[in-house]
């Protein structure tokens, strides 16, 4: 027999949050590492900024466990125009940021709607899929989602956040997959897909198709070269455990650049080594982890849709943020989930944790 009549801290996960709180305070430690002796405001305004998002962002983490997961899902259509309101006005009023990317609102603070766009689509277009699961053998209905999914990622695509745009593609495709996606409509979107991308491609910006050339062909661009080269470096000298936290060379020398955000991964095997590292990746492995649990005794599909699209996030981030400083994958921005510096980020990431610990407390729970 279920039982529901347990509090919410009972179902509560602690070791998701022991998980995911260690991992924002290492981050917090990380950067303040990666930012010594920093002379740039943009730089020496990273850890109390990382801080001030991290409480806020924990606060709502809280306050979205006691906020029932299925009112967001009857609030899905107003949170589908909402995004896309505000994906739109940073193509109008957005502030240009690196490469002439235009990726944030200044509303006093900058914020930037992708991120937000992220934990909006899992839930939408869980709330889509739940209600549409049992006709997943029609074409008609995984077309239907393919819209649905097509909108915000295409404004998105245009700011333009190609990391992001994959991001979105990979939540959207577990969130799908999850819900019964069929093996015959997988085969006919590759290959639809196949045939898009030189028109995709041809939209790419010059520094966009950089990254990737200078993947395929590390000689063709020799300053992209450097920042990969000094990420191996700061990797392979690390050794076994380092050589200690904020007097590693390649960081506090500054040879890695942009160490705070896209490599510091290189900065944690650097400090702490092959230990370290593979301690990092073990704790985000048991975030996802424990968020797979919730997903597998969620009480209906919508809060299982929910924690399958926040794991993909989390999953997808972390491999291609590692994969970029082991030079396995091309260089996007993307953030190592809970550690990189990133506000943003980091607030909505927790979010997302919110939305999967609502899950969690609201499970059936099996007597014995």
């Amino acid at each position: 027999m279920y039982r529901n009549d347990v509090s919410i801290w009972q179902r509560y996960d602690f070791i998701l949050l022991g998980a995911v709180l260690a991992l924002v305070l290492f981050g917090i430690m990380m950067i303040a590492s990666a930012t010594q002796n920093a002379i740039d405001p943009d730089l020496i305004s990273r850890v109390p900024d990382q801080i001030n998002y991290a409480i806020i962002g924990i606060i709502l983490m809280i306050a979205l466990t006691f906020l029932d997961y299925r009112i967001l899902g009857g609030l899905a259509n107003w949170i589908y125009l909402i995004n896309l309101v505000l994906l739109g006005l940073v193509i109008v009023f957005g502030v240009e940021g690196d490469a002439g990317a235009q990726r944030w609102l200044n509303i006093g603070i900058r914020i930037q709607p992708s991120e937000i766009g992220k934990i909006a689509l899992i839930i939408c277009l869980a709330s889509f899929m739940a209600t549409r699961y049992q006709q997943m053998d029609k074409l008609t209905t995984v077309f239907k989602a393919l819209i649905y999914v097509a909108i915000p990622t295409a404004l998105v695509f245009v700011q333009p956040n190609l990391g992001m745009t994959i991001i979105y593609l990979v939540v959207s495709a577990t969130i799908l997959w999850s819900a019964g996606l069929r093996l015959r409509h997988i085969g006919l979107f590759v290959i639809v897909g196949l045939i898009a991308l030189p028109l995709v491609f041809s939209q790419l910006r010059p520094y966009q198709i950089s990254r990737i050339t200078s993947f395929i062909d590390p000689d063709s661009d020799p300053d992209a070269r450097y920042n990969v080269d000094q990420a191996l470096i700061a990797i392979g000298s690390g050794g076994i455990t380092g050589k200690g936290y904020t007097i590693g060379s390649q960081n506090k020398g500054r040879f890695l650049r942009v160490r705070h955000t896209d490599f510091i991964y290189s900065v944690i095997a650097h400090e702490f080594g092959m230990v370290g590292a593979l301690a990092t990746l073990s704790v985000i492995g048991l975030v996802i982890a424990r968020i797979l649990r919730g997903a597998r005794y969620a009480i209906d599909p919508l809060g299982a849709m929910i924690c399958y699209g926040v794991a993909a996030m989390i999953f997808f981030q972390t491999v291609v943020s590692i994969g970029m400083n082991l030079r396995l994958m091309p260089v996007t921005g993307l953030t190592l989930p809970f550690v990189s510096s990133g506000g943003t980020s980091l607030m909505f990431t927790l979010i997302g944790i919110g939305l999967v610990q609502s899950v969690i407390v609201r499970r059936r729970r099996l007597t014995i």
